[in-house]
């Protein structure tokens, strides 16, 4: 039991640190990041989020070309 526990938390880290980071850049708060670790489709919401909302870093960026 304990071995699959700690696969799936490192596993899970490996991929949440990138995805936090994705976050800060793209100007979403890091927390967003936490929808990684729900169990089955967390991440295809994490993508979602992230392909099909507006980033407010470029939001920022098109303002300023105006």
């Amino acid at each position: 039991m304990f071995p699959e526990v700690f696969q799936v938390l490192i596993i899970g880290l490996l991929i949440f640190l990138p995805v936090v980071l994705i976050y800060k850049k793209a100007g979403f708060h890091p927390a967003w990041a936490a929808l990684v670790f729900l169990p089955g489709f967390g991440l295809l919401l994490v993508f979602m989020q992230l392909a099909l909302q507006p980033w407010p870093n470029l939001r920022d960026k098109t303002e300023h070309l105006r």
